[in-house]
């Protein structure tokens, strides 16, 4: 029924870039349950995002490397309702399986994911907007919509400052991150007419901007273990972070000496390094912390 073009653009390994946010909600949920921790990831990960991958990619309609495909294939229209009954899938499931509330959040997700694409909004056109709408909704929410998902949690119990706090982080970091996907894709969104906040930065500024920002939400992190938990897991987050900082000055150099080198290549590259370290970073304080590693 859908075309193999269709499938290629949900993009779904891709949301292997968007887990650390899932992961960290999971690492300091106190009422973790195996079957909602199984259905809230495969939602997510398995249908949402590929949902707003798909969404994305027909009305973008990249003839260049985009995140997650180096050759995107051209897109039809049931690359269109595929992403739509993702999403349908998405929010049905979250309702069945999880909770009302865990569904309305993923069907609010949707809505904004679809606002940044379609070209009646497109959000993506505005350098900041867009900017801050991927970062809030990426992040902050969908650490919230996690903790709610996770810990069958009501909305007034995840505004708590205890979830609030790692929810805003995740925000931060991802600020940081957001414009170092959008560095290789200047030409493609200038003849689009999206004037992104890297487009707007340029190829150094956005290296600037982000080491800047980034900066910022390592030491939010750093703060943030020392004050809840302990200085071994702030000092900890920094080593696995180390890799993707060696690998960014390592690129800036490069990019200092020539720009074409801010490519698709690069920048896939920087977020295997940063996605991995913080994925395996989150999966290890989640079994440190909750004492699970005492049990071996």
């Amino acid at each position: 029924m859908f075309s193999l073009s269709a499938w290629l653009h949900l993009r779904i390994p891709f949301s292997w870039f968007l887990m650390p946010v899932f992961l960290f909600s999971v690492a300091i949920s106190p009422n973790l349950n195996p079957d909602r921790l199984l259905w809230v990831f495969i939602i997510l990960h398995l249908f949402l995002y590929p949902a707003s991958n798909g969404y994305n990619s027909y009305f973008d309609k990249d003839e260049k490397s985009i995140g997650g495909l180096k050759n995107p294939p051209p897109v039809n229209s049931g690359l269109y309702y595929l992403s739509l009954l993702f999403d349908a899938i998405a929010i049905l499931l979250g309702y069945l399986k999880i909770s009302a509330l865990f569904a309305a959040m993923l069907l609010l997700y949707g809505l904004i994911s679809k606002a940044y694409s379609h070209p009646s909004i497109r959000l993506k056109k505005y350098a900041v907007g867009g900017w801050l709408a991927t970062g809030f909704f990426q992040g902050c929410f969908t650490f919230l919509m996690c903790y709610a998902g996770l810990n069958n949690f009501d909305f007034g119990t995840i505004l708590k400052p205890h979830v609030i706090t790692p929810a805003v982080l995740s925000t931060v970091m991802l600020l940081g991150n957001y414009p170092m996907t959008q560095v290789y894709q200047h030409e493609d969104d200038a003849a689009r007419g999206d004037e992104t906040l890297s487009l707007r930065l340029g190829v150094r500024g956005t290296f600037y901007f982000t080491a800047f920002v980034f900066t910022l939400a390592v030491a939010g992190f750093f703060y943030y273990f020392t004050y809840y938990f302990k200085i071994m897991y702030a000092l900890t987050f920094l080593l696995a972070l180390s890799p993707t900082l060696l690998f960014f000055i390592w690129w800036f150099l490069k990019v200092r000496k020539d720009e074409s080198k801010a490519d698709h290549a690069h920048t896939m590259w920087l977020n295997r390094i940063a996605s991995t370290s913080l994925n395996v970073f989150f999966m290890w304080f989640f079994l440190d912390s909750s004492n699970i590693l005492d049990a071996f």
